[in-house]
């Protein structure tokens, strides 16, 4: 036979084996002359903004001199409040709006089909205006037995603020939860309700545990979005970060260098964002991935490992 295989040669009959003096396969790796040239590009183009930076009448030295005044930390702090108190207005009223819009009852699906496309069709800045100036409508404001005052007085910048971006938020956060809650298959709300359970608890326990996976990766990004959003309540007289940032260059002559710092505060802030977004998502993925994705510190190990490995061989 002419197809006979040498079981021990690993190949067709009549091959010889491979000695052990034979000259070992050398792979020369296919030069890609493209990155060299858009890196090259790339840096060049980076240089020429950086040069044109140095050259401008730029007071580097007063950002630094006013990164820890306590009017920018006071500012920031403001700015994380509104964040952390508008989310949580936003993830409470999306899911309530999310299991509306998903609910067979018609008057509460229409509602929140309403809601939904009304705050998402108007802009937020009018909508922290129109909240700013309903005193012009409304001399007073009046709850009954529980709540009256002069409409001016109740309705302060800061809770223009909170008003204007945590409703705003819940009809974004409507979408995304709905979006994750009918990810989840129906089969494991039949099963939950084949063992007794009922709705509120198999929403509870089965199926917003599921839904977290899809929702959490873009509820980050509305956290980090929302951070930067807060720069529009400066509007309305609200003292965070962006207006500080704008009265201290006005008092001190350095208006652009203020807004550099106030730029490289929200750089910081929407960092340290994305760590903690990062490994949240990561938290979620165990039960959905075999293998986790690396962290960023895993990462720089297997690079720093990866340096140190001689050419063609491993460390």
């Amino acid at each position: 036979m002419t197809a006979d295989i040498d079981k021990t040669a690993g190949g067709p009959a009549g091959t010889p084996p491979p000695g052990p003096g034979a000259e070992a396969i050398k792979a020369i790796p296919v030069r890609h002359y493209g990155r060299y040239v858009s890196a090259a590009v790339a840096i060049a183009l980076l240089a020429a903004v950086v040069f044109a930076f140095s050259q401008g009448k730029i007071n580097w030295g007063a950002i630094p001199d006013y990164f820890f005044d306590d009017r920018v930390l006071t500012g920031m702090g403001k700015t994380l409040l509104i964040t952390v108190l508008a989310m949580l207005i936003g993830v409470v009223g999306g899911i309530v709006l999310a299991v509306m819009r998903l609910s067979k009852n018609p008057v509460t699906s229409s509602i929140s089909w309403f809601y939904i496309w009304f705050f998402r069709g108007t802009p937020v800045l009018v909508q922290l205006v129109v909240w700013f100036n309903l005193g012009l409508v409304f001399e007073y404001i009046n709850l009954g037995p529980f709540y009256r005052d002069e409409w001016s007085d109740f309705m302060t910048p800061f809770l223009t603020a909170l008003l204007g971006l945590g409703l705003n938020e819940a009809a974004y956060m409507a979408e995304i939860c709905r979006a994750g809650l009918l990810a989840v298959d129906e089969g494991q709300t039949e099963a939950a309700h084949a063992l007794g359970m009922s709705q509120a608890k198999t929403l509870r326990r089965i199926v917003v545990p599921q839904a977290m996976r899809v929702i959490v990766p873009p509820t980050g990004n509305e956290v980090i979005n929302m951070l930067k959003t807060t720069s529009l309540v400066s509007v309305v007289q609200y003292a965070e970060l962006f207006r500080v940032a704008q009265d201290i260059g006005q008092t001190s002559g350095a208006p652009a260098e203020m807004l550099f710092l106030a730029a490289a505060w929200y750089l910081l802030l929407t960092s340290v964002f994305s760590i903690g977004q990062y490994y949240l998502e990561r938290h979620y993925a165990r039960g959905s991935s075999r293998q986790l994705p690396p962290t960023p510190w895993q990462k720089v190990k297997t690079n720093m490992f990866a340096l140190g490995r001689p050419k063609g061989g491993t460390a």
